[in-house]
Formats: C-alpha cells, structure tokens, sequence
C-alpha cells in the first residue's frame, strides 16, 4: 500500500473518492486488511481536505450557536431542554423570539453547551 498524498485540489479529490468507491464495492467479505488499510487512509486525506475546503462560518446570533450545537452534540430540541434544565415549551419561546433569556437560560448554555461567554453578551 502507498502512502496516500494530501489532497491538494479538486481533481485529486475526485480520485481518491473513486478509488474509495471502487474499493467499497468489492464488499465488505472481499476486502483484504491491506485494502482496508488504503480505504482508512483515503477516508482521512479527504476528510482532511474536507474540513480545509468547507469551513463552516461562526453563527452570527445565540439562536445560531444554540442550533449548531444541538447539531454537534446531536441533540433534539426536547433533549436540549432537559440539558438546560428548561421546559420544552420555554425553550421554544426563546428560539423562536418570543421570550428573552434569562440569567439562568444564558449561564447554562454557557456551562452546558460550552458557548463563549463573551459571545453570548454580545449577541443578548
């Protein structure tokens, strides 16, 4: 097996997922551990350009963070409010506008959802 090169543009991207591809179709049951092997390698020189390529820009407002968070942490609203300590029904009146945010709101998405506390007194 070959040392996998870093993935540089697009056309070596575009390689190395049909290389990827290609492997992936023999099957789990026919692939030797030299091949799988190549597949781990590709997988990390395209995830790495991946993450490089698309970056995913800050959000702008604490409703922003708060979801992207919930998507990090794979969480649904219901189990973002058992996480805040917050009924359902307060979390979707602060997400959806319709109620400001407490101190107690603001300090747990700060200490439970890891959010910048600098951040948050900007965008309050």
């Amino acid at each position: 097996m070959e040392k996998v090169k870093k993935i540089n543009n697009e056309n070596d991207y575009t390689a190395v997922m049909a290389k990827i591809d290609s492997l992936m179709a023999k099957g789990s049951a026919n692939v030797s551990k030299i091949e799988l092997g190549e597949i781990r390698e590709l997988a990390l020189a395209a995830q790495d350009y991946e993450q490089q390529k698309y970056v995913v820009a800050t959000p702008s407002t604490l409703n922003g963070m708060i979801e992207m968070r919930m998507y990090e942490m794979r969480l649904k609203q219901t189990d973002l409010a058992k996480k805040l300590k917050i009924s359902d029904a307060k979390l979707s009146l602060i997400m959806n506008g319709k109620q400001k945010p407490d101190v107690d709101f603001l300090k747990a998405v700060h200490t439970e959802l890891h959010v910048d506390a600098e951040f948050i007194l900007q965008h309050v």
